[in-house]
């Protein structure tokens, strides 16, 4: 039976929990393609218990997040593999979704831009290039590393500068103590256990990973203003069907008939928000403007601003 070597000629360290036999399976070459979906689906749901486990450390890392990017600093991701790749898909959503500035979270891909579409493994391993890449980090920003083993290189890497750099900084791994745990101010760890395919962590363990991630972002958008109610008020519509989406989001948000929400959104330019404002104060757009800028854009805060002004 062949061995798998590291490249000091010793043998890979794979005892990971992560990296073990999975007793459920190991007759997956003889199964049926129902009872194989099956297998995968109920560790699927397994992961996400152990997200939900997490949730009060997913929570404090909200928390520091919320607080750089309300004083100007960055959100960082930085990963390997499929954790790379979940990170950059998580960033890349969070414009259309919520016009949030490109700068506000970053990923950081090991192996770069190539490795997204094709596999560049080796990239792990290199911990200078996780250094390197964490190079702009600034005092102040959060970063945070994803590693399914909980001790990918390039991820120790990467938390290892930003900690020299003043940066807050968090782990997400699927295993219980991961060996990069030090480097994280808040640790997000989950138990995932062993894959139904042998090693394979772009089944459960990336499904633990998306989890968390698009959890904490959405949560992290909530908390800077970027939704009114549960509606997407600050995407971006560059289609017609994000138009359409901006017009039913107008009138369900405000009440208004369709040619009202389309003759406030005429009027504010696009700015849906501004719209909303508009329609669930009753001032029009052009009052309300000064108060959602005074706002920092949250609809909220400009909706009691302008009631505080009735008032008066």
């Amino acid at each position: 039976m062949a061995q798998i070597t590291s490249g000091t000629g010793q043998l890979a360290q794979l005892d990971l929990p992560t990296e073990i036999r999975n007793p459920k399976s190991t007759n997956l070459h003889l199964l049926e393609p129902e009872r194989i979906l099956e297998l995968i689906n109920e560790e699927d749901s397994f992961a996400i218990e152990q997200a939900k486990l997490q949730i009060p450390n997913t929570s404090k890392l909200v928390a520091l997040a919320v607080n750089a990017i309300s004083s100007g600093n960055s959100v960082h991701y930085f990963g390997a593999g499929t954790s790379g790749r979940i990170a950059t898909q998580d960033a890349a959503e969070l414009y259309p979704t919520f016009h949030s500035p490109t700068e506000a979270v970053q990923a950081h891909m090991a192996g770069g831009l190539d490795a997204l579409l094709t596999s560049v493994e080796n990239a792990e391993d290199d911990f200078e290039a996780g250094m390197a890449d964490a190079g702009k980090v600034r005092e102040g920003d959060v970063v945070i590393g994803l590693a399914a083993s909980g001790r990918t290189p390039y991820v120790g890497g990467a938390l290892t500068a930003a900690r020299a750099q003043g940066a807050k900084t968090s782990l997400i791994a699927c295993v219980p103590e991961p060996q990069l745990g030090h480097l994280a101010d808040v640790l997000i760890a989950g138990d995932t256990g062993p894959e139904i395919l042998t090693g394979s962590t772009r089944l459960k363990a990336g499904t633990f990973q998306k989890s968390v991630l698009s959890g904490f972002s959405t949560a992290l958008m909530v908390g800077l203003g970027r939704t009114y109610s549960n509606l997407m008020v600050s995407m971006v519509a560059t289609n017609e069907k994000l138009h359409s989406r901006s017009i039913r989001i107008l009138m369900e948000g405000s009440g208004v008939s369709e040619s009202t929400a389309t003759e406030l959104l005429g009027q504010s330019g696009g700015d849906l928000k501004l719209a909303l404002t508009s329609g669930i104060s009753g001032v029009t757009p052009a009052l309300a403007r000064p108060h959602l800028e005074k706002a920092g854009g949250v609809v909220q805060r400009a909706l009691e601003s302008l009631a505080q002004a009735e008032d008066k």
